[in-house]
Order: structure tokens, then sequence, then C-alpha cells
């Protein structure tokens, strides 16, 4: 559903290559949606990508090898890419976080317990709860046996105030 509401998908190269991800936009069945109603598929990063990898499918995607957040929305906003869906992993997450340009975080719970994994995100700074970020206004929504918990970003890592995010409708695209 997010996906479908966004005009781009970005990930890093480290995610791209680990996981090789489609980044579509898929039906209620799983197949992948008409053409006309992907995102752009961004990935950022320098590395390499194989000619194989799934994001490299069509030409609806775009290679940034420039890791400062605000050079790649500008090129985005140059695009008239408006709405981007991060699913990085934890370098980008984190970079964007630092350069304050993360209005909105959503993360997914499932029953399920694990001992390891990657992390979510790199270290930002906040090493006590008076550093930490502030996050308001959470929606929960259960999604099967998961949950999707979504929150706005009330400051950046400066203490200054987030503007309020644009959240697009289906009726918006």
């Amino acid at each position: 559903r997010l996906r479908r509401q966004c005009d781009a998908i970005m990930v890093g190269t480290g995610t791209a290559l680990a996981d090789d991800p489609a980044l579509t936009v898929r039906d209620e069945a799983g197949r992948p949606a008409p053409a006309r109603l992907q995102p752009l598929r961004v990935v950022v990063g320098s590395r390499r990508l194989p000619p194989t990898s799934r994001v490299l499918a069509d030409d609806r995607y775009l290679l940034l090898p420039d890791h400062d957040p605000r050079a790649v929305l500008t090129v985005l906003a140059e695009r008239e890419i408006r709405h981007v869906l991060l699913e990085g992993g934890p370098t980008l997450a984190t970079a964007f976080l630092r350069a304050g340009l993360v209005d909105q975080v959503v993360a997914y719970t499932a029953p399920a317990l694990l001992g390891t994994g990657p992390a979510a995100l790199a270290d930002f700074g906040a090493a006590t709860i008076t550093d930490a970020l502030r996050l308001s206004h959470p929606r929960v929504e259960v999604l099967g046996a998961d949950d999707e918990l979504a929150v706005r970003l009330c400051g950046d890592l400066e203490g200054n105030d987030v503007p309020p995010a644009h959240t697009p409708t289906e009726e918006s695209h």
C-alpha cells in the first residue's frame, strides 16, 4: 500500500546487493501492478549492481552515486518526484535522519522473535533518552498477523521542528 502512494522507492546499494529487491507495487494477489502504476526505483550509492539485479529489470530506475541526502532529493525534485519511500538499510536511513529529511517512520512488527539480524538504523548520535528523536501521531493498523506502526518525527537531531508531511492518498495519484 505504501508503495502505491509514492513517486519513488529508494534503497542503498547495500540493500540492493544483499536483498535483490524488485521494489515494485503488487496487487492483492502478489502480482506486479501495471507499469503505469510503478514508482521510480532509486538506488543510492557507488557500488555496482549486477546486470541481473531485479531493480534494473526495466527502464524505471535511477542510479545515484551521490550519498548526500539533500543532493539526492534535489535530483529527484528536478524530475518532479515529490513523495519518496525510503526502504533502504541502516546507512541510508540514518543519513536521511541526520540530514533532517525524514518526516514519517513506518515500521512493521510480526509475531516472531529473532535473536539477530540487520539493524534498522546506524548510530545517529542519540545515546540517551534526552537525545532521542521524538515521535508523535502514532497510527497502528493490523495487517493480518502483522502490525504497521506509522509515526511522525517531531524534530530533527538539532531540536528543530520537522514540518508536517504531505500524506498522499489514493485520490492524489
